[in-house]
């Protein structure tokens, strides 16, 4: 009986016990449960995703991400890739219901076993409590998240498919190198996508989640190959492979080819730049750095890089006549020269150059130890390499102070020293460079389509390392002469012809205030009487375009600068006329666009197309409408018409009139070394007070590109500095190499144009037999001038015409005097 009693007393005790312990786990799980995230949003997941930005032929130039992911949807994850994770985090992961409770058993035991002897504690969290943990809960480590952790994964397995776990799960996880997720880290890793992989690379992969950072190829590689060769072991075990492919795969080295991280595509860095700051200002931070922002620019790279060796070559041939300005810097070269050479910062976008230090030197030539390079695991490599500077490769570096200024030096001592650090460039001879300095000068260029604003290369500096400030788009610098030809527009547009005659004579301009009289001079100091417009552009007459915009009002200058979108809001005072006012590289290669496409409007692009993550284009920059052009077949219809609605901005025959005078510019004008390219090219130079600015901007039919070389700081160039003499050179190469391939395109003369034969000095209509006979375009209703008459006039200052180097007179009919 009294067995009985103490049995009945513990079953009831017992109960009493499950109840409450029942009631307090049920309290305790209710009181978890209700405290959950929603899982659901797991259906809404949007990773963050890098933006890429490619060319136009569709290489790539930059990423930009906070966390570097490429979203791979399962389907597109290779077989072999999703067994390797499988076999090294979760090998009953297509069994299990989001709890492992056989994993759950070993990790116990192998705890048990491993009591004392200082190893890790043995996990056993599946996929799916991964992601819960990665997606909904932090990583605190506390009971009550490992529960809430285990009541999620069993959530979210019967909310969602296997597959849509994994899913997630190889999209979100880190696996060094700032990758997250397996698209990336296969590209980040080993330069190719999951495809690609191997299955030892495939198994290294797998063998990163638990901590990228203790096996990292370089500085954990035993680790590293270790625990690669584990995950192999687990896949055959698994029999995702045979054992002779997994023998195979362990005997191979851990070769990672970790990705350049900085653009991709050699010379864009100035380009890529400038994308991403539209890109930031219109679609903000988080939408550039995690929105997966797929953007097609409308990148050349092959004019891009003829754009940039033609600009450092103009650079670096003003620099070298200004003469040699001294080391980088000088260092101690008694010990081991090239550890102390690889603290120095080198421009790494200028691979042309080398960075060295001058280890000896005579009269005739010098040894340099060039900087040494990186290995893989990104320490300096042990080897390092000399070369020889010879005396006839450093002619250029002239005295530049002394007596002997501006004289060639006669001995390498003349210019170096032992322990400086200097540039160096390879010649064709074996071993022997030549010496170079970063040039002081700076400047860019632009090259677009006129027809579409295609920024087809720009390029913002010498050196992107260097400076990563673009003056194509930044620098706002006065224009000089390049700015007359929009005044020499309006007033063509406006009644004015091409053998319209003004005045090139002294003139007053009253400022008012107490700025006083403005006297407006010609390069060079003469004046040259009347003539022609046409003159007057190809010759670039300041005091012409000054008469010429004080007869049109300025006003009118004004509005037509704005058309232009050369200037927002010019002043309206005679010296802008002159190019007075600051403008950009990028906004006048524009204006010249609209000129050589016939007066139609076109909004400089570097985009052609944004596309978000899911492929939906967001922005295009061609707004031309096409329905015909969406027709899947083709069933005899007519040709497609494309729906042009962009502004005429100037009369078509004013355009091609004003390119007719700059193609004169060429021929017989400011910049006859233009000739040079081969093919017809219209185009004009500017030359600032001082010789402080110097530009060219020009054209063919279907390429525009415009050219600045200047100070960052503005100041003196130097006598001779012109748009002629710095600018068009470097305009000259690039568009000789741009065109090489294109046969020579004649500019388009519009309808209704007649092509008059005329005097070119005095716009008169020529007579059989006559010298300098031009074909000059003239409008409907409009003709040169048969007579002119020169009887008693005088200028202000009441000297006769004759006092002047012209024999040109006072023009008579549509021609006029102004």
């Amino acid at each position: 009986m009294t067995v009985w009693r103490i049995f009945a007393w513990l079953f009831t005790a017992g109960t009493f016990l499950f109840i409450a312990v029942s009631a307090s786990v049920f309290i305790f799980l209710s009181e978890v449960n209700q405290g959950l995230p929603d899982f659901e949003a797991l259906r809404k997941y949007e990773p963050p995703v890098m933006t890429r930005m490619h060319a136009a032929n569709g290489k790539l130039m930059a990423e930009y991400a906070h966390q570097r992911r490429i979203f791979l949807p399962i389907a597109s994850i290779p077989d072999q890739v999703k067994q390797a994770f499988l076999s090294a985090e979760d090998k009953d992961f297509y069994k299990h219901a989001g709890i492992d409770f056989r994993g759950v058993l070993r990790a116990v035991i192998t705890n048990v076993q491993n009591v004392g002897s200082g190893k890790r504690l043995v996990g056993a969290s599946t996929i799916t409590q991964q992601v819960a943990k990665n997606f909904l809960l932090t990583n605190e480590q506390s009971y009550d998240r490992k529960i809430k952790e285990a009541l999620l994964s069993m959530r979210i397995e019967q909310a969602f498919t296997k597959d849509q776990i994994l899913e997630l799960y190889l999209n979100e996880i880190y696996l060094g190198v700032r990758s997250y997720g397996v698209g990336a880290a296969a590209l980040h890793y080993f330069d190719k996508s999951v495809h690609q992989l191997t299955l030892e690379e495939a198994a290294y992969l797998a063998a990163l989640p638990k901590a990228p950072a203790n096996y990292h190829p370089y500085r954990k590689r035993e680790r590293a190959i270790e625990r690669r060769n584990w995950v192999v072991d687990q896949i055959v075990g698994n029999g995702f492979a045979t054992l002779e492919e997994g023998i195979n795969a362990k005997a191979q080295p851990l070769t990672v080819n970790l990705r350049n991280q900085v653009d991709r595509l050699f010379g864009s860095e100035y380009f890529a730049e400038e994308v991403r700051r539209f890109l930031f200002d219109k679609y903000g931070e988080d939408k550039l750095y995690n929105g997966g922002l797929s953007v097609r620019t409308t990148l050349n790279p092959e004019l891009q890089v003829q754009a940039r060796e033609a600009l450092m070559n103009g650079l670096i041939k003003y620099d070298e006549s200004r003469g040699w300005r001294g080391p980088v810097k000088n260092i101690d070269t008694t010990g081991d020269w090239g550890a102390v050479l690889g603290e120095t910062k080198s421009l790494n976008d200028v691979p042309e150059w080398q960075l060295g230090v001058i280890l000896g030197l005579d009269k005739k030539e010098a040894v340099i130890g060039f900087k040494p390079g990186k290995q893989a695991n990104g320490r300096l490599s042990e080897d390092r390499k000399t070369g020889i500077l010879k005396l006839k490769t450093m002619k250029w570096a002239k005295w530049t102070e002394g007596a002997r200024k501006g004289k060639s030096i006669k001995s390498v001592t003349n210019v170096l020293a032992v322990g400086d650090v200097v540039y160096a460039e390879a010649t064709a001879e074996e071993n022997i460079y030549k010496l170079r300095q970063v040039p002081e000068i700076s400047g860019s260029i632009v090259a677009m389509e006129p027809l579409t604003g295609r920024v087809v290369a720009m390029v913002g500096g010498f050196s992107f390392d260097q400076s990563q400030f673009n003056r194509a788009t930044q620098a706002y610098r006065q224009p000089g002469s390049s700015f007359k030809p929009f005044v020499y527009a309006a007033a063509l547009d406006n009644g004015y012809t091409p053998s319209s005659v003004v005045l090139d004579a002294p003139v007053e301009v009253q400022q008012g205030g107490n700025q006083g009289i403005w006297r407006p001079k010609n390069y060079g100091g003469k004046f040259f009487g009347p003539s022609t417009l046409r003159l007057g552009i190809e010759k670039s007459r300041n005091v012409m375009t000054v008469r010429l915009a004080q007869d049109m009002g300025m006003p009118l200058v004004a509005e037509y600068a704005r058309r232009f979108g050369v200037y927002d809001n010019m002043q309206q005072v005679l010296s802008m006329a002159l190019g007075a006012g600051e403008t950009t590289v990028l906004r006048m290669t524009g204006a010249y666009s609209m000129l050589a496409n016939g007066g139609k409007r076109v909004i400089p692009t570097f985009i052609d197309r944004i596309q978000d993550r899911y492929g939906n284009t967001i922005y295009r920059h061609d707004t031309r409408r096409c329905q015909e052009c969406m027709a899947p077949d083709w069933i005899g219809q007519d040709e497609p018409i494309v729906e042009d609605f962009r502004e005429q901005v100037l009369d078509p025959m004013t355009a091609y009139q004003i390119t007719s005078m700059m193609e004169g510019v060429v021929t017989r004008g400011t910049a006859t070394g233009v000739r040079k390219v081969g093919k017809p090219i219209a185009g004009k130079t500017g030359t600032t007070n001082d010789y402080r600015d110097a530009w060219f901007i020009g054209y063919s039919p279907d390429l525009v590109a415009g050219v600045f070389v200047g100070y960052d700081t503005p100041r003196k160039m130097g006598r001779g500095a012109t748009g002629g003499g710095l600018a068009a050179p470097i305009f000259t190469e690039f568009m000789k190499n741009a065109l090489a391939s294109s046969p020579g395109k004649p500019f388009q003369v519009p309808r209704g144009i007649n092509l008059i034969p005329i005097d070119r000095r005095t716009g008169l209509r020529a007579s059989p037999g006559d010298k300098g006979v031009i074909l000059e375009a003239f409008k409907p209703g409009t003709l040169p001038p048969d007579s002119y008459s020169v009887i008693g006039f005088t200028d202000e200052m009441g000297r006769p015409l004759s006092d002047y180097e012209a024999d040109g007179a006072v023009v008579l009919g549509t021609g006029g005097l102004y």
